[in-house]
């Protein structure tokens, strides 16, 4: 039997859901989005491997959401098979920029120190 997972998006402490606000103004992206999350959901991450990589240096690992646009959603694994959204963006280099990344760690220290 599989474990499910469940995905949660970073809310801030203005309340502000940044991952949920990049979906909305890309729909495309949002629907591929939705896809692999159903996929995660139900299979688990290892089902997702196509899509999810680790990055390296870091506790983050991303989404990879492929087409016109080359979106990244970045997350942590939490306990009990819980996913946290952290950050989009839409990648337009090779390598992940360090300014996104920073992004990520910043939102996931305010969700710990919550």
């Amino acid at each position: 039997m599989n474990v499910k997972w469940q995905i949660i998006y970073f809310i801030s402490s203005s309340g502000d859901n940044p991952v949920g606000k990049f979906l909305d103004t890309y729909i495309p992206i949002k629907v591929k989005a939705f896809r692999i999350f159903n996929h995660i959901k139900e299979y688990g991450l290892t089902a997702a491997i196509p899509h999810i990589k680790k990055l390296s240096g870091s506790s983050l690992w991303e989404i990879r959401i492929l087409g016109g646009n080359n979106a990244r959603i970045l997350y942590v694994t939490l306990q009990e098979n819980k996913i946290l959204l952290l950050h989009a963006f839409i990648k337009k280099t090779n390598k992940t920029p360090s300014k996104e990344i920073r992004i990520a760690l910043i939102r996931l220290r305010e969700y710990v120190d919550k």
